[in-house]
């Protein structure tokens, strides 16, 4: 009895898929490790050094976005202000800002979870959530 081509390319492509879904290393671990998140302030003013951000409950918020500005939108309830400023480095944590001054007011909005406005001294921003997806 003759065993078909088909038989030895089925097998061999098993074999294959065996050792290739096998670590290379022997050890069980993970060779490498990619994870995904929202960006942080250092991706943020690396691709725009001129950027607009303030950090709110660890996401990183931007303005000067076009299209968010032609939003009608409601200021809701305050929620937090600007607590320290920072145009020296990416180092950021919560209320922080690279532009805002500190004791700017930051507010939600009705519309949209993922937009905040801030006001300090009358001027009004709107800031767009930069988040992964």
């Amino acid at each position: 009895m003759k065993v078909p081509r088909l038989f030895f390319g089925l097998v061999f492509f098993v074999i294959l898929t065996a050792y290739g879904c096998s670590n290379s290393s022997g050890t069980g671990e993970l060779e490498e490790v990619y994870s995904t998140g929202n960006p942080d302030a250092k991706e943020i003013l690396t691709l725009d050094p001129e950027a607009d951000i303030f950090q709110f409950k660890g996401v990183i918020y931007k303005a000067g976005i076009d299209w968010v500005e032609e939003l009608t939108l409601t200021k809701g309830k305050q929620v937090g202000e600007i607590k320290t400023r920072n145009d020296i480095n990416t180092d950021y944590e919560d209320e922080m800002s690279n532009k805002l001054p500190v004791g700017a007011k930051i507010f939600f909005t009705k519309e949209r979870g993922d937009i905040l406005i801030a006001e300090s001294e009358g001027d009004i921003k709107r800031y767009l959530a930069i988040v992964e997806g």
